[in-house]
């Protein structure tokens, strides 16, 4: 799911834990990701949400959560950062550290 700003505020209020990929449509690696990242949202849908933000469109975001490289994956549980990472991660790994952030 592709977010705006708006949405990423209302998602940050959820129990569960999120998983937001910042990307951008020209990124190579973003793009090599992207499938990874549906994997994941479709394994712990009953767990966690995951989300996307596209860095051109919501700069306000990218500056808030200090993004300078792209793909950032960044986790979030009760609206506060638990988890950051930068780089191309493998799909086991992220479901991982969404099932320690329950």
């Amino acid at each position: 799911m592709i977010l705006n700003n708006e949405q990423f505020k209302e998602l940050l209020k959820q129990d569960k834990p999120v998983l937001v990929d910042f990307y951008a449509d020209w990124c190579g690696p973003c793009r090599i990701q992207a499938p990874i990242i549906e994997e994941v949202a479709e394994e712990v849908k009953d767990f966690a949400i995951v989300g996307k933000i596209n860095v051109d469109k919501e700069r306000d975001l990218a500056r808030q959560y200090s993004i300078m490289s792209i793909p950032t994956l960044i986790i979030f549980k009760e609206g506060k950062v638990v988890e950051r990472i930068s780089g191309l991660t493998q799909k086991q790994r992220l479901v991982e550290l969404l099932n320690q952030a329950r």
